[in-house]
């Protein structure tokens, strides 16, 4: 049975970053892109998969309902996967549905108008803060960090600034 490494909100999916900080030293042979948009778009679709032959990584797309019905039928088989969104409100609605996810990164949210910087790469609207509040009460544990070497900040500490 494969692992969930890792469940990061990205609002950029796969970049350097994510292949060559936080992909490495977490037993992880895979990144699961988790977007309903990106996985109905065949050429970005075959962007991400075509970019594991460079990496060695296995790079799988999915919608919402495709992870769950992966997870739900095969367990990730034996990919230990860092799942990657591009939005809190897309992990929020997989949580939901019942796939278990243990810890919550949030590394690189653009600043829309209405939202907060927790930390110099994500911000947050109100309506984000109430999903992560919503996460939180379930046991998730959530931290903001751009790359794993730089500092972590807890959801906790988070809520002081917001």
């Amino acid at each position: 049975m494969g692992e969930i490494v890792l469940v990061r909100v990205d609002d950029r999916l796969i970049h350097g970053q994510v292949m060559t900080k936080w992909s490495r030293g977490m037993n992880t042979n895979a990144l699961f892109v988790v977007d309903n948009a990106t996985a109905k778009d065949p050429f970005m679709k075959d962007i991400y998969t075509m970019s594991s032959s460079s990496s060695g990584m296995t790079i799988k797309v999915f919608s919402e309902d495709e992870v769950l019905d992966y997870w739900t039928n095969t367990g990730f088989e034996k990919f230990n996967a860092i799942l990657l969104f591009k939005t809190i409100a897309a992990v929020e609605s997989v949580i939901e549905k019942g796939l278990p996810v243990k810890r919550l990164n949030l590394g690189g949210i653009a600043k829309k108008a209405d939202s907060k910087f927790v930390i110099p790469t994500v911000a947050v609207k109100p309506a984000d803060v109430e999903l992560l509040k919503k996460l939180d009460e379930k046991g998730v544990d959530i931290f903001f960090q751009t790359v794993p070497d730089t500092k972590s900040v807890t959801f906790k500490d988070a809520l002081k600034s917001l």
